[in-house]
């Protein structure tokens, strides 16, 4: 599971050949539930959506809350998901790097992950539309799929716990993930490559939390 990340710079977003004039906002780098980050569409434009999923019967932006991943094996179901999932609404999140929480002698300490050579990464998700008081918003979720035998992967979370992982699409891919049916989306659900590396980290320094747009 994926609760926080950063998202690349101006300068790194050229590197995933983005139409990156689109995005206007300035964002906070990092990203938590209920924050606003750019995301990718189809024909590679860049977008701004809520990170957490409203789908359209939501009453408030609090739901981002429950709502940043997305289970693979329950997506279709899910009533909070099923909307996005049955017409194909995937788009690509432009990740710098991630947290993820490592258990030592029974207590979490965050690690951070990125690619050893620094590049920025794209991870599924799925987004949709809602309109809550009165005002349009755009929001997704992050796709993760069991990483219990990944030789990377499974080194995160709660030792009772299931382990999960995002969905990175390499380059060669974007597009085909962008252009799928849900039909075929689960030719996409790669396990993470060994091009990741991990290192502690201290979020005692986190910047303020962001304004809500809204």
């Amino acid at each position: 599971m994926c609760s926080n990340y950063e998202i690349p710079t101006r300068e790194a977003l050229t590197l995933l050949d983005v139409n990156e004039d689109q995005l206007d906002l300035e964002l906070k780098p990092h990203i938590y539930p209920g924050y606003h980050a750019p995301i990718i569409m189809k024909g590679f434009d860049l977008d701004v959506g809520k990170f957490g999923l409203l789908p359209s019967w939501a009453k408030d932006f609090k739901f981002s809350s429950h709502t940043y991943n997305a289970r693979t094996e329950t997506v279709a179901e899910k009533p909070s998901f099923r909307h996005a999932w049955k017409y194909s609404k995937f788009c690509l999140i432009p990740v710098q790097e991630f947290y993820e929480p490592k258990y030592i002698e029974g207590k979490a300490h965050w690690y951070t992950i990125k690619r050893e050579d620094g590049q920025p990464f794209t991870v599924a998700a799925i987004y949709d539309d809602a309109v809550i008081k009165d005002s349009k918003v755009r929001s997704f979720s992050m796709l993760t799929i069991n990483s219990d035998n990944h030789p990377f992967m499974k080194q995160f979370h709660a030792p009772t716990d299931e382990k999960r992982s995002i969905i990175v699409i390499p380059e060669q891919y974007r597009n085909d993930w962008l252009n799928v049916g849900s039909e075929h989306a689960h030719e996409y659900f790669f396990e993470m490559r060994d091009e990741f590396i991990t290192f502690s980290r201290d979020h005692l320094s986190e910047t303020k939390l962001q304004n809500d747009l809204f």
